[in-house]
């Protein structure tokens, strides 16, 4: 079934709060995100920062020691005023390059939805008026963290979270660990487009019109967020320093393959050393992101 929600209250963490709406299990949910800062597709602000949350969905059937497993199915921005930082994080440059940093403002972009561009408005640099394609992508998503916990939705753990993996695209299947009764899923923080790291701590930010299906898959339990795609399986790992993230994520990849795809340890070891992916997700907030993904033409 197909279930609407105009959001009307926001959440600015990932915790145990009352649902907005209960779905089935195979329900699409077609719904909204307000951008960073607040404000909807009319230019409202309608909450409060940081990232406030559409949600929490509470998904019939879900719980403790499940996977929730969210399809997402479409992303679209639904206005045409996009945002982003103007300065690289101090973080990701030599110590020694942070004073030749620029003053840290926003940049304004125009976006054309319906032609698939985005196009760079002010500031007046030499880049002129750069155009990229549109990449939608949910800066955050996750479920309510265990152990009762209310976590910003500035930061990430084992329940997911503000990762701003580019991954979390249209055509995606995001798996999640069920912490709580419903697994109380939250989703927001739209980028129209973003490079790995979302290091100026933006990327486009702005609203989006949102469908996605909500599967329990009963019985199995994971420890960190995976997904998939037609081509790839990959893990997330959500945790500073850098290391200890790709530390999870490998972990969760070498797991999955050898429970659920038939490998040894020395079998995964073998095809993970050799042919291994990592992507770099959030490196700008609390908890940073590593991805470990393999493609799936490699399994047995």
């Amino acid at each position: 079934m197909k279930r609407e929600y105009r959001a009307e209250r926001f959440a600015n963490t990932f915790g145990p709060h009352a649902s907005v709406l209960t779905l089935d299990d195979g329900d699409i949910l077609a719904t909204e995100t307000l951008d960073s800062r607040g404000r909807n597709g009319l230019m409202e602000t309608v909450a409060g920062p940081p990232n406030p949350l559409t949600g929490p969905f509470y998904v019939r059937g879900a719980e403790p020691g499940d996977t929730l497993a969210v399809d997402i199915l479409s992303l679209r921005p639904n206005r045409a005023y996009g945002y982003c930082g103007t300065a690289v994080a101090q973080n990701v440059v030599d110590p020694a390059y942070v004073p030749n940093l620029p003053t840290r403002e926003l940049a304004t972009w125009e976006v054309d939805a319906a032609a698939g561009v985005a196009t760079l408005t002010e500031p007046d640099t030499a880049l002129g008026h750069l155009s990229l394609p549109l990449d939608p992508m949910l800066g955050c998503i996750g479920v309510a963290p265990r152990g009762q916990q209310a976590i910003s939705s500035a930061t990430s753990a084992e329940h997911g979270g503000n990762m701003d993996y580019r991954g979390h695209r249209q055509g995606v299947t995001a798996l999640f660990p069920v912490f709580e009764p419903g697994a109380l899923l939250f989703v927001g923080d739209g980028h129209a487009v973003q490079g790995d790291g979302e290091i100026v701590g933006m990327g486009i930010e702005i609203s989006m019109d949102v469908e996605l299906r909500v599967r329990v898959i009963k019985g199995q339990s994971i420890n960190w967020p995976r997904g998939y795609t037609d081509e790839f399986l990959f893990a997330v790992g959500n945790a500073r320093p850098l290391d200890q993230a790709l530390q999870h994520a490998t972990t969760e990849l070498l797991t999955w393959l050898q429970e659920e795809h038939g490998l040894d340890p020395v079998g995964a070891s073998i095809l993970l050393g050799q042919c291994i992916a990592y992507d770099v997700g959030n490196v700008f907030d609390p908890a940073y992101t590593v991805v470990a993904r393999i493609r799936r033409s490699l399994l047995p």
